[in-house]
């Protein structure tokens, strides 16, 4: 159940024992896009691999200078151009696919400031002339973002986690680690400062003391000059930000995953068409029906049944400060969700099976096989498939390995 604000304020009022709430000193100071990540198929241009003969060096690229280097596995990718004036990091080469193969070899990520600097059409302009300088037959392969709206005047109850309800399986606070690391820098923090919930594969949730992070990565500045903007929600209040009182951030993130489910899943009202969006600029007037979808999914309590309150306020009166129109009101927003009971189920299974048969027909080892297997387009579907059971990429390879040794035993390789 959500409170009942008061139409002339934010007075809140509890309908089940009548306590008032007042929350007309939190302010909502920005409401914006912190992240970006687009995601690119096609074909490595492979005279580009010469930038990272010398990895930490500075190079030029796309008539820009850019710091080029290696990148560790964990993210997929071998290489990084780097330009952080530019506010842009581009990762090259996936590690799942050949570099000869047309694959998902191209995400670009981009910082808050350029984020803030570009309107979402130029934005994208950009990200689309990078892709092209890098990949031929390219495609766009979907876009992830991270939603964050930073408050003042209220900060989290120290019960947080207890209260918090979520579908999500993971809920993390790490308020009592005393070294945390933003953008490879280390600061010293207290207890109650970052709470993690959801996992970063799916929707995620973090409230974390944004003034401390801002500090930790020498970016007060900039926060601070968008913080004291006159068209701030409590517009024409130049006051509105105040430099002595920590500044909260509560933010959402969504994998490109789960933008895929929407896109396929979200319908417009008047057209009765999915929105099918693939790409940064075409999904920001749906942002602010994400924001809501989020908030929903995370639930802050008072008691059973009942909303703090503050998530009230901070989900019905954050909007997303982006030049678009918002397409809240006209859009039905839902995620698609493809089950085991469908393709993705009982035909990977078979599909596996008749896949060792021919491995082994024509003498493939498990290892190629399987890297042969990942570059598929239908690899998402068996990789989600086997994870829903449990089995991680490691556990599907010693899985293909050892059903194509009892080929090879039972059977013969060539039969």
């Amino acid at each position: 159940m959500l409170a009942r604000e008061d139409v002339n304020g934010r007075l809140f009022v509890d309908p089940g024992n009548a306590r008032i709430v007042d929350l007309s000193k939190v302010r909502l100071l920005h409401c914006g896009v912190d992240t970006v990540r687009q995601l690119y198929r096609g074909l490595l241009r492979p005279e580009l691999l010469c930038l990272f003969d010398k990895p930490g060096t500075i190079v030029d690229f796309a008539g820009e200078r850019w710091h080029a280097g290696r990148v560790s596995k964990d993210s997929g990718y071998q290489y990084k151009l780097q330009n952080a004036d530019l506010g842009f990091v581009l990762l090259l080469k996936n590690y799942n696919a050949k570099v000869e193969n047309i694959g998902p070899h191209l995400k670009v990520e981009v910082s808050p400031h350029a984020i803030d600097a570009l309107s979402p059409e130029r934005l994208q302009a950009r990200m689309d002339f990078y892709a092209e300088q890098i990949l031929t037959h390219v495609e766009r392969n979907q876009c992830a973002v991270h939603l964050a709206l930073d408050v003042q005047g209220w900060q989290p109850p120290a019960d947080l986690v207890a209260r918090m309800h979520c579908r999500a399986r993971s809920a993390r606070d790490i308020s009592g680690i005393k070294e945390i690391t933003w953008d490879t820098k280390s600061s010293v923090y207290g207890r109650g400062e970052t709470y993690m919930f959801g996992s970063a594969g799916g929707v995620q949730l973090a409230i974390y003391n944004k003034t401390e992070q801002a500090k930790a990565t020498d970016k007060l500045d900039y926060w601070e000059g968008v913080w004291r903007r006159r068209d701030s929600f409590d517009e024409g209040d130049p006051d509105n930000y105040n430099q002595d009182q920590t500044v909260w951030r509560v933010e959402l993130r969504y994998h490109h995953s789960v933008i895929q489910q929407f896109a396929s899943g979200s319908v417009d009202l008047h057209t009765g068409n999915a929105i099918d969006t693939n790409s940064y600029a075409a999904l920001t007037p749906h942002l602010d029906g994400l924001w809501r979808y989020g908030m929903q999914q995370f639930k802050l309590l008072a008691r059973p049944g009942y909303y703090e309150p503050i998530w009230t306020l901070l989900r019905e009166d954050a909007r997303v400060d982006l030049p678009v129109d918002s397409l809240l009101d006209d859009t039905e927003y839902k995620r698609n969700y493809k089950t085991s009971r469908g393709f993705s189920g009982k035909n990977v299974e078979l599909f596996l099976g008749n896949f060792v048969s021919l491995l082994a027909r024509e003498r493939v080892g498990a290892r190629k096989g399987f890297y042969r297997l990942k570059d598929w387009e239908c690899w998402p579907v068996i990789r989600d498939h086997y994870a829903a059971k449990g089995m991680d990429e490691d556990g599907l390879y010693k899985h293909l390995k050892n059903i194509l040794e009892e080929r090879h035993v039972r059977w013969g390789r060539a039969v």
